[in-house]
């Protein structure tokens, strides 16, 4: 692609949304660490050091009273730290580790992914994300916890509410009440759920109390619907608009877990992960105070030129694909990853079989500072 133009490390927010990884690579040439006003913090720009700081909790914590989350749902393996970490997070993981998920979640994902195709083949053309990748994102998440009596309506304006309330503290404000209703409604869904013998959440309800249960599946539920719904697009989207990419993975299907790890890489759903430095430590040739923010830029370590050869490019072969960052590192790696990849990979797989000429039809632009994907993702096939 060439070198890219330097960027004004004071770039704004909408500098970062517009102009993602041209700014993290340009900042990335004065070193491995640079504060960045428009964050208010440091960002980690390389891939080792990145997983140094996700992998020492001891010296970079979540555990912080300005987590905008943890004001909203509670205490969770999102916000804690250490022993109390372990104990909110073993449960959930032990529930979705591999194994469990090939023997709960797979048979139906996979279905469901071929369904919602099914039922777009006939029109001939589709919005992919707000029609395919959402609906199977909310659907997956919630069939997870065993939510099966909520409307996927009523589960994302309950989403819509508690995500805005977290902006709004973040912000500096306080909890809004709409927030808290939708928190409560949504706790209310949960202790249904977890009366339901066989459900992953009865699972757990006998390992956490109530307030416990009710904030970790929150975070899980949210977390798992904002950056599945963005892995699928993403990596619809970077099969789209290469070609020849496309053709390798048409030819050979088993090519799809390799297309889905590499954009991945490319465009990670989630962007950033933000960590507290609980001392003054030197990173990166740069001093951190304590309490300082320091923001692990997962776009940025998962194209550092000196792992990635041609990092900016797609490349469904590219042998060291799986050593991105996506899923951050250490203690708090996520543990939905193996549930994601199912459901992208299902979702991959029905649009290639199911749709032969799909193609894009609109110019595709992917946007956001913490979080990103497609605005929207047009698409169309022959019905016939």
């Amino acid at each position: 692609m060439g070198t890219l133009p330097p960027v004004n490390a004071d770039a704004s927010l909408a500098d970062l949304d517009a102009h993602h990884h041209r700014l993290m690579a340009s900042l990335r040439t004065e070193g491995p660490v640079a504060w960045l006003a428009a964050m208010n913090g440091w960002v980690v720009l390389t891939r080792d050091l990145a997983a140094e700081v996700m992998r020492d909790p001891v010296t970079f914590t979540v555990d912080d009273p300005r987590f905008s989350t943890a004001q909203v749902v509670g205490p969770s393996m999102l916000s804690l730290d250490g022993a109390e970490h372990r104990r909110h997070r073993e449960p959930f993981a032990s529930a979705l580790r591999p194994s469990e998920v090939a023997r709960r979640d797979a048979g139906p994902t996979t279905a469901h992914a071929r369904r919602l195709v099914e039922t777009l083949h006939p029109r001939g053309s589709a919005e992919l994300r707000r029609e395919l990748a959402g609906p199977l994102a909310v659907s997956v998440a919630a069939s997870a916890l065993g939510l099966h009596d909520v409307h996927t309506d009523e589960l994302l304006g309950w989403y819509d509410a508690i995500v805005a309330a977290v902006d709004g503290v973040a912000a500096g404000g306080g909890v809004s009440e709409s927030g808290a209703a939708a928190f409560d409604s949504l706790a209310g869904a949960l202790r249904r759920a977890a009366d339901q013998p066989g459900s992953l959440l009865h699972d757990v309800s006998g390992v956490l109390d109530d307030r416990e249960l009710v904030s970790n599946a929150a975070v899980f539920l949210f977390g798992g619907i904002e950056t599945s719904e963005g892995m699928t697009a993403n990596v619809l989207h970077h099969l789209l608009v290469h070609p020849a990419e496309l053709a390798l993975v048409r030819a050979d299907p088993n090519l799809i877990e390799a297309a889905v790890e590499e954009s991945l890489r490319l465009e990670p759903a989630a962007a950033r992960v933000d960590r507290y430095a609980t001392r003054d430590v030197e990173l990166g040739g740069r001093r951190v105070a304590a309490g300082d923010l320091v923001i692990v830029s997962l776009a940025a370590a998962n194209r550092d030129p000196s792992h990635f050869d041609e990092p900016d490019e797609f490349r469904v072969q590219r042998a060291n694909a799986r050593n991105h960052l996506a899923f951050a590192q250490g203690p708090h790696l996520c543990i939905g990853a193996t549930l994601a990849r199912v459901e992208t990979k299902a979702a991959v797989r029905a649009v290639l079989e199911l749709l032969d000429d799909v193609r894009l039809t609109a110019p595709v632009t992917t946007t956001g500072v913490i979080f990103r994907k497609p605005v929207a993702l047009h698409a169309a096939w022959t019905s016939g």
